[in-house]
């Protein structure tokens, strides 16, 4: 795998970890919403992850970005697919989600690299 995409899963890995350690019910709350915020339901989990993916860059956050950005690779969206979504992002969010949207482009690469 890619040095950018194994550095950013072992890191956020690690930290879960920890901070789910601590045992603190209101954070272990929260995790457990956003899992199942983006189980199957009324929308299909493409169409949640690439909210996520459009929410999360509008919101520039470049962690979210790419968890959004590989859970839609690894359920089988295109690069065509995610790029829509990021143009809605960026029109949404502005031309100061340009930078975020740089990263997102190197993470995509990266993540096509290791396949």
């Amino acid at each position: 795998m890619s040095d950018i995409v194994n550095e950013f899963n072992d890191y956020r890995s690690k930290m879960n970890d920890k901070i789910l350690a601590d045992n603190n019910k209101v954070i272990k709350r929260i995790f457990n919403l956003d899992t199942n915020a983006f189980a199957e339901g009324a929308l299909d989990v493409k169409t949640k992850e690439l909210l996520g993916l459009v929410a999360s860059a509008v919101l520039r956050c470049d962690d979210c970005i790419k968890y959004h950005m590989e859970t839609s690779y690894k359920l089988g969206l295109n690069k065509e697919e995610v790029v829509e979504a990021l143009s809605i992002a960026t029109l949404v969010g502005g031309t100061i989600v340009i930078p975020h949207l740089r990263r997102a482009y190197e993470f995509w690469d990266a993540l096509e690299a290791n396949n």
